[in-house]
């Protein structure tokens, strides 16, 4: 039941807030600020230092809000599963491993692996994925959800990589059941500033629900 709810949420929020930073401070700092702005699924990366430590840590933080901590950038069933031990409560990848989603199922976890093809995205569907990740959307922009929703009506896909404010309506408007967005969310890291990341999260969000109302 819980892998069902997660993946709930995940739609429920339409956004999902794609964390990478330089520090494992600079990443608590962006995580707060990106919950603050409405954003309840928040990903952390493989790439920010000591990530597994940040993942752990804020599961315990967050344990009682309506807050969705997952792991992406997850590239092999060993890191899956530290990440599910230390708390993420679902797996994003930029590809299809099937060792990984295997793992993934077998622990009842939601795993979002990448794909760029109808066949990646079939692949993806057999091996249990309730959601697929398209990735880099920024190759084709938001016909591609509609393209894959031609032959794969049953499929949940999320764009991740090129969706910013401009776009978003669009991706969602394409069929999208949710979007990943990183440094357009979270560029104010850069000049620290943390109240931009805040309202960009806050538009985002709305921008979402308008184009769902649409």
């Amino acid at each position: 039941m819980e892998r069902i709810r997660t993946i709930e949420k995940i739609i429920e929020s339409g956004v999902v807030a794609v964390i990478r930073a330089e520090s494992k401070d600079e990443g608590i700092k962006i995580i707060d600020a990106v919950k603050k702005g409405g954003i309840k699924a928040l990903e952390i990366t493989m790439t920010v230092p000591g990530a597994v430590d940040i993942i752990k840590e804020l599961s315990e933080i967050y344990k009682n809000e309506d807050v969705i901590i997952g792991a992406g950038t997850v590239l092999d069933p060993e890191t899956a599963r530290l990440c599910i031990l230390s708390g993420a409560k679902y797996i994003v990848s930029p590809s299809i491993n099937e060792e990984t989603i295997r793992l993934c199922n077998r622990y009842r976890i939601p795993i979002m692996p990448g794909a760029m093809t109808v066949k990646e995205a079939i692949q993806a569907l057999e091996l249990g994925a309730e959601i697929i990740k398209v990735f880099p959307g920024s190759a084709f922009g938001p016909s591609i959800i509609s393209a894959f929703k031609g032959p794969l009506p049953q499929g949940n896909f999320m764009p991740t990589g090129g969706v910013n404010l401009d776009n978003v309506k669009d991706w969602i408007k394409s069929g999208a059941v949710a979007v990943g967005t990183g440094s357009d969310l979270t560029k104010g890291a850069k000049t620290g500033d943390y109240q931009l990341i805040t309202e960009t999260a806050s538009k985002f969000v709305e921008e979402v629900k308008k184009a769902r109302l649409k």
